[in-house]
């Protein structure tokens, strides 16, 4: 006979302590008959202690090494990043294990409480990684947690279920409430899938059973709450950004965006142009659309410590670059991306938009400088040799498909611009030459980008470009005669005016000795002749 559990009756770890499948003992301890007397159950052979202990001890190890070697398999060839970052490696293993052992805990102690770290513990990785590797990590977690608590399939079913639908619906966290609904949801399918175990195992649908779907539910909610107060601290230990903190980071009013269109306004219109182009290149190849966008928010932050050397800023003035030499000039232009990146550290940037500032030129070339030397160089055989590393960016070149995204949208937004024409061919040549160009120049080679997938971007960008420099219709000017009086009557009050106005710019209080002409000078075309382009798009 076996002693009643009354103040247990909801924990599935009973059945498993007296060897009986999960979802048999606890809903019959009220007996068979009408006495209450409990279930008998008849005691099975048992083997040395010792022994025993030994079988178990090498069958859980060889089980772990087997489970173990299958996710090693798994990230040599699908995640070598966990694999080859020690930080990142140990820092999954030590969750796993801290999971294990505190499922392990509080399933013996309160029913259902091994749900809340099951479920954190998958949505950790699935916000750190992805949801592939987050369900392959709860896999393993699962299967240990059943090893060290002895249950059976039911608990296997209804773990699995309920942690695979709290990963699977982690696509994008753009609301505080996403979690919320998360839960809400694995909460239903574990009421769902554990009524269906009692059912397949003949259990009555009394009030036992629905007190213990109502807990089951309410360790479901609970880690929702839990996850949602932990996800900064995820992001921050992890280094990942949830769309959540990206839409937090792409608001327009951040001090370094409001600073840089205060300086640099058309260096903030260029990025804000990026941005779009960026976010639709990266979506029509399933990248994060979201995270391209505001790394170009961000990715010239640093013009704005000198936006008077950069074309986009130089409006009518002369060009500063015209007293300096080709290699300071490539030093300044170049410069803006440390610039950038240390702005971006001292306001407490992610390392993932940093990336952003450091990788959108890559290693290329500051061509318009670097061809002004070698003419200057070819003019005077005495000088030395142009070293072309000199004009080329430090890099490194893009690590990601997102970045690569943003190295062309970058390239290509500058160039068009540039266009006297942007018809749709000019465009279109355009893109496939700067894409072409990176390509070759080995600058996508870090990012496992396809040629199918950079077909598809330079679509995209062209599809974009053609939209925002669409030509427009030049309406025929039509004025009517009452228009035309109201002009002549306005011009011949306000001339007066405008010729005493420039008598006074001139010193004199109007025209003098009856002399009715307009005696200011003409203005002067400042020195310098035509102004160069010395961007780093050139």
């Amino acid at each position: 006979m076996l002693p009643p559990q009354p103040e247990r009756s909801g924990n599935l770890a009973i059945d498993a302590r007296y060897s009986l499948p999960a979802g048999t003992l606890h809903w019959h301890l009220r007996g068979t008959d009408s006495e209450g007397a409990e279930p008998e159950v008849v005691p099975t052979p048992q083997r040395g202690a010792w022994l025993h202990t030994v079988e178990r001890f090498i069958a859980v190890w060889l089980l772990m090494v087997g489970l173990l070697g299958v996710v090693a398999l798994y990230l040599f060839f699908r995640e070598r990043r966990v694999l080859v970052k020690l930080h990142s490696l140990a820092s999954v293993l030590v969750l796993l294990v801290v999971t294990v052992a505190l499922a392990q805990w509080l399933a013996r102690e309160v029913p259902y409480a091994e749900l809340i770290p099951m479920i954190i513990f998958g949505q950790t990785l699935a916000v750190a990684y992805h949801r592939e590797l987050a369900l392959l990590f709860a896999g393993v977690m699962i299967l240990v947690v059943v090893l060290g608590t002895g249950m059976e399939v039911g608990a296997v079913l209804l773990w699995g279920a309920v942690v695979a639908w709290a990963i699977l619906q982690l696509d994008s966290i753009r609301t505080r409430t996403k979690l919320l609904y998360v839960s809400m949801g694995a909460a239903a399918v574990g009421v769902v899938v554990r009524l269906l175990v009692a059912l397949l195992n003949q259990v009555p649908v009394d009030t036992v059973l629905l007190a213990e779907l109502g807990r089951l539910a309410l360790a479901c909610v609970v880690s929702g709450f839990l996850m949602e107060g932990l996800l900064p601290f995820v992001e921050r230990f992890f280094g990942v950004l949830t769309d959540m903190s990206l839409l937090e980071l792409s608001d327009l009013s951040h001090p370094l965006l409001r600073e840089l269109a205060r300086r640099a306004p058309s260096t903030y219109n260029h990025s804000i142009n990026v941005g779009a182009l960026a976010e639709a290149a990266a979506e029509s190849i399933g990248a994060r659309g979201l995270l391209v966008r505001v790394g170009a928010y961000f990715h010239d932050i640093g013009k704005m410590l000198k936006p008077g050397y950069f074309i986009e800023n130089q409006a009518d003035a002369p060009s500063k670059h015209e007293t300096l030499e080709p290699t300071m000039s490539s030093l300044v232009i170049i410069a803006h991306v440390k610039d950038g990146a240390d702005l971006a550290r001292q306001h407490h940037l992610p390392e993932l938009i940093i990336d952003f500032i450091e990788q959108h030129h890559g290693t290329t070339l500051v061509e318009y400088f670097y061809e002004r030397a070698r003419g200057k160089q070819e003019s005077q055989p005495e000088a030395p040799k142009v070293d072309e590393n000199n004009f080329r960016y430090p890099g490194p070149r893009p690590q990601t498909k997102e970045a690569a995204v943003l190295m062309l949208a970058d390239a290509v937004e500058s160039a068009v611009r540039s266009l006297k024409d942007p018809a749709p061919s000019r465009i279109e040549a355009v893109v496939r030459d700067i894409a072409e160009k990176k390509l070759h120049e080995g600058q996508f080679d870090d990012t496992n980008l396809t040629l199918r997938e950079l077909r598809t971007i330079e679509d995209s960008l062209i599809k974009s470009l053609v939209a925002m420099y669409h030509g427009r219709i030049k309406y025929p000017e039509r004025r009517t005669e009452d228009r035309r009086e109201t002009e002549r009557r306005s011009e011949s009050v306000t001339t007066p005016n405008r010729q005493q106005a420039t008598a006074r710019a001139n010193g004199s209080d109007g025209p003098k000795n009856g002399a009715g002409g307009d005696t200011s000078t003409g203005a002067v075309a400042p020195a310098g002749g035509q102004k160069s382009s010395p961007s780093e798009n050139s």
